[in-house]
């Protein structure tokens, strides 16, 4: 998890009455909620409420999200072209799902209209990661901006509107992971810091700034995803009533390009990447950096079988070395059990080189990813031949 943040205002003993005058129904107290992890013996933050963040008014069913694999005969490669995908709904409604199993669900969205309803996940944390656009992820933690290539991190049961600036179109990749998204734990030392010598530190995390206290006594509907299922809770005040909270469960932001790549004198294994860790998959940040040093150096990765684990790779930026074909908001799934690695030409390309300027992101899951019928529609179908130019 993050480290320990304050923000606005808190008393000296936690689960003591934190008073104010007159209060909601002259109780004289704020309400104090505690939001945990892995029930109550993980990480967790306490947060201070104007009203009580249980009044609910009216449920109803608001529908279901559809997740449709698709039916493959034969284990393959796979290229998909995503920058274009049309428009559509909001920055939740909007999304269209990519590659999917037990453990994660990959997500395109380019929203066509500002996020209509609060929204909440109840099951996954997701990472939004930026391709395209700025702006605030409005919670009851207060305002977090993001700008381009900001992974944001949202903790499971977090109620949030993405508020875009205008003048550009949003571009997002979305993780939704099943299992909690934390600070990989070889990067940090026994005290619980990030350990000299990890690729990014403290300081490149950045949680909320101002707090955002809306003291409205009005019916605010959150849109609750649970799996597949949609519920729609209609709240006699808006959520977003806390005047302080401390702990380290909160949305945050981490720029891909605050990743500091180890690199070596030979080419080095896709782990020295790793920026997030769950127990279905890892997260890695593919990130402008020196090559290989040794003068006889390989600097493309070497042809190789996912063995236990599929490999997806967004490309963000850049030229990405080993591959040809791919372009900004391409996707390629390699699968486990089939070899794959550079395309033939690139080797001799890469000798005289000494930058990448690529800027990607990539998912391995420890179990088999499954296509969508989505994504179909945007796969290239001669991708598992481009070995043999």
């Amino acid at each position: 998890m993050p480290h320990y943040l304050s923000r606005g205002s808190v008393p000296k003993k936690r689960h003591t009455a934190h008073r104010t005058s007159p209060g909601f129904k002259d109780e004289g107290i704020y309400y104090e909620e505690v939001i945990t992890t892995q029930g109550f013996s993980r990480a967790y933050s306490i947060a201070y409420h104007l009203r009580p963040p249980t009044r609910v008014k009216h449920i109803e069913p608001a529908g279901t999200i559809a997740v449709d694999v698709a039916e493959q005969a034969v284990l393959r490669h796979h290229h998909l072209k995503s920058g274009t995908m049309p428009t559509k709904g909001d920055p939740v409604t909007g999304r269209v799902p990519m590659f999917t199993n037990a453990d994660v669900t990959l997500w395109r969205c380019r929203p066509a209209q500002p996020q209509a309803e609060l929204y909440r996940n109840a099951l996954a944390d997701e990472v939004i990661f930026v391709h395209k656009g700025a702006g605030r992820l409005l919670t009851a933690f207060g305002v977090l901006p993001f700008k381009p290539f900001d992974y944001v991190v949202i903790p499971r049961c977090t109620t949030y509107k993405l508020d875009f600036d205008p003048g550009t179109q949003p571009d997002l990749l979305v993780i939704e992971s099943a299992g909690q998204v934390s600070v990989p734990a070889k990067y940090l030392n026994h005290d619980g810091q990030l350990r000299l010598g990890a690729p990014y530190a403290e300081r490149d995390l950045h949680g909320p700034t101002d707090l955002f206290v809306l003291d409205e006594e009005k019916d605010t509907s959150v849109v609750i995803k649970d799996g597949a299922k949609l519920s729609r809770y209609v709240l006699a005040n808006h959520p977003f009533d806390v005047i302080g909270w401390d702990g380290q469960v909160y949305p945050f932001t981490f720029n891909a390009d605050d990743f500091e790549p180890i690199t070596g004198t030979i080419h080095q294994p896709p782990p020295i990447h790793l920026t997030f860790e769950t127990p279905g998959f890892v997260l890695c940040t593919f990130a402008p950096r020196m090559l290989d040093t040794h003068p006889d150096a390989i600097k493309v990765p070497y042809a190789h079988s996912n063995v236990e684990s599929d490999e997806v790779l967004y490309y963000v930026r850049g030229k990405f070395g080993s591959r040809r074909g791919v372009e900004e908001a391409s996707f390629t799934l390699h699968p486990h059990g089939i070899p794959h690695g550079p395309h033939p030409g690139t080797i001799v390309a890469s000798r005289d080189v000494k930058w990448t300027d690529e800027l990607a992101v990539m998912v391995d899951t420890f179990r088999p990813l499954f296509v969508t019928k989505q994504s179909l529609e945007l796969d290239d179908p001669k991708y598992p031949y481009s070995w043999l130019d």
